[in-house]
């Protein structure tokens, strides 16, 4: 099976650092009993023999600990620091096989959460299941995913282009929705049946994908075969539109116990 959606069907690092420094200090072992003898043991006269006997209640009671103060000197800093990577790709012309795009899927995969990674668009479209993989690494990565508008995005760009978790346009811009084109081999049952099948996984994908910025009826138009296209003006006011959803949308997810629209 071909299947083309195309508008021409031919160190971390840690660093941390403390200013505790305790300003009480116990006094040396050392200095301490010298101290205490000559308190005990004070030179002795002549005219005081009877002290030479007598015992103190002090000389008896063991040394008694010595008590210290510990002063709070202010919070800890810990820092973190982390690489920032910003990477660009240029999908540029036809969306071929999928084996062509091994780096990009590879990149989305593995980057962080601190990375930019740019999608540079202007494409007629191309292989469906090509840029299918696409997308599900842009909505798989840890990275902040921006897909940029610079001149066209027809067909199966134009479901890229969406899928970014921001979105850039610029002006003079085009993008056009429109349904599959493919071609199909084998006997007749099998032939139905593959109909059928990818005929439900475009619809699917149209509908998460494309949803709100199209509308239910815009899709279930462009299901029938109508084309859809629009200007920057246009995808502008729409975006506008994504921007509020998806808020909604985050808001909803961070209430306890709260499952949003769609959601299973």
């Amino acid at each position: 099976m071909t299947l083309r959606l195309c508008a021409n069907p031919a160190g971390c690092s840690v660093r941390w650092r403390t200013d505790y420094r305790p300003d009480a200090r116990r006094a040396s072992p050392g200095l301490r009993q010298n101290s205490r003898r000559w308190a005990h043991n004070p030179p002795r006269s002549s005219e005081e023999p009877a002290m030479q006997n007598r015992t103190t209640a002090e000389e008896t009671e063991p040394d008694a600990p010595v008590e210290t103060t510990e002063h709070f000197n202010g919070l800890i800093r810990y820092e973190r620091q982390m690489p920032i990577h910003q990477i660009s790709y240029y999908l540029c012309g036809d969306i071929g096989e999928p084996q062509h795009y091994t780096e990009l899927f590879y990149t989305l995969r593995t980057a962080s959460e601190t990375d930019l990674i740019y999608l540079h668009l202007n494409s007629p479209g191309g292989e469906f299941d090509t840029g299918l993989q696409i997308i599900n690494n842009i909505l798989a990565s840890e990275a902040h995913v921006i897909t940029v508008l610079e001149a066209r995005a027809y067909s199966m760009a134009a479901l890229i282009f969406l899928s970014g978790d921001e979105l850039v346009i610029h002006d003079n811009c085009q993008l056009m929705f429109h349904i599959y084109s493919g071609s199909f081999a084998g006997r007749g049952n099998e032939q139905q049946a593959e109909v059928i099948a990818v005929g439900k996984w475009f619809e699917k994908a149209m509908g998460r994908i494309c949803t709100p910025f199209l509308s239910d009826s815009e899709i279930g138009r462009i299901l029938k075969g109508s084309d859809l296209w629009m200007d920057s003006d246009e995808i502008q006011r729409r975006l506008m539109r994504l921007q509020r959803a998806r808020a909604k949308l985050a808001a909803a997810r961070k209430k306890p116990g709260t499952v949003p629209d769609g959601a299973a």
